[in-house]
């Protein structure tokens, strides 16, 4: 495993930046007959959210959790709410949402 000397340490977080991670639940009505169609819409808008670079990671959980999915913005808190509260499938109260303030190192990504 790579060692760091606190000198590196604290030059790289100085670099994080803000983000946040909101956690997809299921709502009342995830459920519901049609439910799979409005989540196929909330993926398109997912799609288009990251193509956008709003909400570079996004990770559908497929256990047996109470969480659907989780992602990362790169967006404020508002922003975010904002953008969750227009989502279909959340209108539709399929999903319901938390958003959590975190920080991380611009540029990290999942590996290929």
């Amino acid at each position: 495993m790579a060692e760091f000397t606190d000198d590196h340490m604290h030059q790289m977080l100085a670099t994080m930046k803000d983000y946040c991670i909101v956690l997809l639940l299921p709502g009342p009505k995830y459920r519901q007959k049609g439910a799979e169609r409005i989540i196929w819409e909330h993926g398109r808008r997912n799609f288009s959210l990251r193509a956008n670079g709003l909400m570079p990671i996004v990770c559908p959980v497929s256990d047996e959790s109470s969480l659907s999915g989780l992602c990362i913005f790169n967006a404020t808190p508002e922003k975010i709410k904002e953008i969750m509260d227009g989502d279909p499938a959340v209108k539709a109260g399929v999903f319901r949402y938390e958003i959590h303030a975190c920080r991380s190192f611009p540029g990290d990504c999942l590996p290929e």
